[in-house]
């Protein structure tokens, strides 16, 4: 291929994501927790379940571990068991408040300067279940302290996240 074609192709893959992140469904500013607690935050997540993206895809007993760094970021170790590659896989990032830490609104980032939305949008009092939204409708967690939830707490995020817009039918229900 010549390098006319190749820049030409470079191009219309770059409209196509530009494209493609302007007109997703976004979710126009989350309400999220308020107050928020971050010391009561830090520490071990199970995942429950999620709405399917390329770095999880295929993965089982998926966990995050929340922990300050010295900078006053917060370090994020993402970690889960490829059934297909009988391996574990990990991701460390990080990530920081939008604006007060007073509040469940961060941004995330696993790869240079580059951030997606985390917005805990309900927790429950003892901050052992958690409901997570991305920055749109194609990311949503669910997260507990234990490898289940009962039910009335995942009806409870489920119709949350329905209202909100979400499609829970396409969560994936994580393995443990």
């Amino acid at each position: 291929m010549d390098k006319k074609k190749s820049l030409l192709l470079l191009t219309g893959i770059a409209l196509g994501a530009v494209a493609y992140n302007a007109f997703k469904p976004v979710i126009s500013r989350p309400d999220v927790v308020d107050p928020f607690d971050l010391d009561k935050y830090l520490g071990k997540w199970f995942e429950i379940a999620r709405l399917d993206f390329y770095w999880e895809k295929g993965l089982s007993q998926v966990s995050a571990e929340y922990s300050k760094n010295k900078n006053g970021t917060i370090r994020v170790n993402n970690q889960g068991y490829s059934e297909d590659k009988e391996r574990w896989k990990q991701s460390i990032g990080k990530a920081k408040f939008v604006n007060s830490p007073n509040e469940g609104a961060l941004k995330v980032s696993f790869f240079g300067p580059f951030y997606s939305g985390y917005n805990i949008v309900k927790i429950t009092p003892d901050y052992k279940y958690a409901l997570i939204f991305g920055d749109n409708l194609d990311y949503m967690w669910i997260l507990s302290r234990e490898t289940e939830i009962p039910d009335k707490i995942r009806n409870e995020f489920l119709t949350y996240a329905l209202q909100c817009g979400y499609e829970t039918g396409d969560l994936v229900w994580t393995k443990h």
